[in-house]
């Protein structure tokens, strides 16, 4: 017992509560904050000095249900639950939705612990395996409409240039647009032909902000003159374990559609950013290893955002919000980012949209394959 007692004292239950991987928040029974663990300050983007003492409502948007949770708690002595509570501040950032449980202290029937669970990862996961099986799903409709679509086409455009040189004056016009459109019919083709490519990825050691410095290179002298373009990169990240090319067609992809949603505003601003976040596990689809994710790339715009009904949607082949657009650029990228071991997301309202991609780190065990620029 006394053994026990020894091991006991040497807990600090402070300790405890940082090692957890949810956000921990104790209050008075005035709502007053008197401890918050380290997830909370990741969380709230606040360190614990500048939050203890201040009431918890200072932390949260106005009219946020939290407040109200804690005067439940404490005046019936039973914990309660609450999900997809938005959390979102100027100081937090959009989209920050949680799950959250406040429960009285046992010990301090006058103060509520709230714990609070960000749902957006295990979500981003459900999301991106519904992105993988949907570009699947192009692969084979893709190898079927190059085989059964194409090769008609081309007789139908052959056919056409022979008209044009037998048909009327007047008529010309009409054999001129048959053979347009079936260019633009294989044009189409041509582009999903890239879904049915299950060529392995000739990996190397790639520096991606060589990579996002190339796109916005390209994006200013071109699609995106009228943008204005700004960077915040951690430089101390280190290499992606991937294709450099493949990686540059991805945030050209995304760099595009962030030009294009501006167009029009009165501020057309696409921000690029690079962080490091520690963590991130996933689980690769066909085995049980578990990839680690931890360099994050975002593409940020300050568009109107993706009508919500297709937020959920918006991977997968053919869904798009342009008038012209033909919904295979995001499923493209979702492609490339899923044969990298990736990981991509879209966090969208009324005031911008974000494109977030998780890649795994470059390993010195790894070894480039044939075709790699390192040794």
């Amino acid at each position: 017992m006394k053994l026990v007692e020894q091991t006991k004292a040497h807990f600090d239950p402070g300790d405890i509560l940082d090692s957890l991987p949810g956000a921990v928040i104790i209050v008075s029974e005035e709502s007053i904050i008197e401890y918050v663990n380290s997830t909370a300050e990741n969380i709230f983007r606040s360190s614990a000095t500048y939050m203890l003492g201040k009431p918890l409502a200072s932390l949260l948007p106005y009219g946020s249900p939290i407040p109200e949770l804690v005067v439940r708690t404490l005046s019936t002595n039973t914990p309660v639950n609450e999900y997809r509570i938005d959390i979102s501040t100027p100081r937090t950032g959009e989209g920050k939705i949680v799950d959250a449980h406040v429960a009285p202290m046992a010990q301090h029937s006058t103060k509520a612990l709230i714990s609070f669970r960000e749902r957006s990862m295990a979500e981003r996961i459900n999301r991106q395996l519904t992105h993988r099986g949907a570009a699947r799903s192009v692969t084979g409709l893709a190898a079927m409409l190059a085989h059964e679509i194409k090769n008609p086409l081309s007789g139908i455009r052959g056919a056409a240039q022979l008209l044009e040189t037998v048909v009327p004056a007047q008529d010309k016009e009409l054999a001129q647009l048959i053979r347009d459109e079936t260019d633009r019919i294989v044009k189409i083709v041509d582009r999903m032909e890239i879904f049915s490519d299950q060529t392995p990825i000739e990996r190397e050691p790639v520096n991606m902000h060589s990579v996002l410095g190339r796109v916005r290179q390209i994006a200013e002298n071109g699609f995106g003159q009228d943008v204005e373009f700004s960077e915040s990169y951690d430089p101390s990240l280190p290499f992606v374990s991937g294709s450099t090319d493949q990686l540059i067609q991805v945030f050209l992809n995304l760099a595009k559609n962030a030009s294009e949603a501006v167009a029009g505003q009165r501020k057309r601003h696409v921000r690029f950013t690079s962080a490091y976040r520690p963590g991130i596990r996933f689980v690769r689809p066909g085995s049980q290893e578990r990839a680690a994710l931890p360099l994050e790339f975002c593409v940020t715009d300050t568009g109107p955002g993706i009508p919500e009904e297709l937020q959920a949607h918006i991977f997968e082949p053919f869904v798009t919000s342009r008038i012209n657009g033909s919904g295979l650029g995001l499923a493209l990228v979702a492609k490339v980012i899923g044969q990298h071991g990736g990981i991509v997301e879209c966090d969208s309202h009324k005031k911008g949209t974000t494109f977030r991609i998780m890649l795994p780190a470059w390993q010195d065990n790894e070894g480039v394959k044939p075709g790699g620029k390192h040794g």
